[in-house]
C-alpha cells in the first residue's frame, strides 16, 4: 500500500516530464484546482439538505480557489501565461466508472460522487508529494510540500460523508473497489507533463 492507500505509486521519473515544461504543469494544476472547487459547489447544489456537508464543502471550495490563485500567482511571477483549460482524461475515466455504478438510487449516486472526489484528491496529493520530493526547483518543492499538507485531509472528508449519508451502501467495500479500478487506469498514465498525465 502506498500513500493514501493508492495501489500503484507514481514513478518519480514522471517529475522529469514535469520539469521539462513547468509552464504546462502549472497551467494544468491551476485548472485542476478550479475543477475541484466547482465539484465541491456541485455537491452542495445536489445535497443542500445536509448542513454539515454544505459547511465543509464551502470551506473546501474556498481552499481550492485559493490554491488556484496561488498557482496563478506563480505563473505570473515567472512570466508564464495561464493557458486554456485542459481536458483531464484520467478524471474522465473515473467519471465513467462513477456513472456506471450509480444505479439510479440517490444514496448510491451520492456515495459514488464522494468516492470519485476522494479518488481524485488522493491521487493529486500523491502527485504533489512526488513533485515536492523530486523536483529540483526549490521554490516549487516547498510549494508542493505545503500544498500536499494542506490538501491531505480532503480525500478523508469525502469518504467520511460517504459513510455518513450513504445509507446501506458498504462504503469500505466500494472504496476498495475504487482503489483497485484506479490502479488499472493510472497504469496507463505518467507519460505527460500534467498533474494526472
Amino acid at each position: 500500500m502506498s500513500t493514501f492507500r493508492l495501489q500503484l505509486p507514481t514513478d518519480p521519473r514522471w517529475v522529469e516530464l514535469a520539469e521539462s515544461n513547468i509552464e504546462e504543469i502549472l497551467t494544468d494544476h491551476a485548472w485542476c484546482e478550479q475543477k475541484a472547487a466547482t465539484n465541491a459547489i456541485t455537491i452542495i447544489a445536489l445535497n443542500s439538505e445536509h448542513e454539515d456537508l454544505v459547511t465543509d464543502m464551502l470551506q473546501l471550495a474556498q481552499e481550492e480557489i485559493s490554491h488556484f490563485q496561488m498557482v496563478h500567482d506563480i505563473i505570473k511571477k515567472r512570466g508564464y501565461k495561464l493557458g486554456r483549460e485542459r481536458k483531464d482524461d484520467y478524471v474522465g475515466e473515473l467519471a465513467k466508472y462513477m456513472k456506471a455504478n450509480a444505479d439510479g438510487s440517490r444514496e448510491k449516486g451520492f456515495v459514488e460522487r464522494m468516492l470519485f472526489s476522494a479518488m481524485i484528491e488522493a491521487r493529486s496529493c500523491e502527485r504533489f508529494k512526488v513533485l515536492s520530493e523530486n523536483v529540483r526547483d526549490a521554490e516549487l518543492a516547498l510549494f508542493y510540500r505545503e500544498l500536499m499538507e494542506s490538501e491531505a485531509g480532503h480525500y478523508t472528508t469525502f469518504i467520511t460523508y460517504a459513510r455518513r449519508y450513504g445509507g446501506n451502501v458498504d462504503v469500505e467495500k466500494r472504496w476498495r473497489e475504487w482503489l483497485e479500478h484506479e490502479a488499472t487506469i493510472i497504469a496507463r498514465y505518467g507519460k505527460k507533463e500534467n498533474i494526472h498525465g
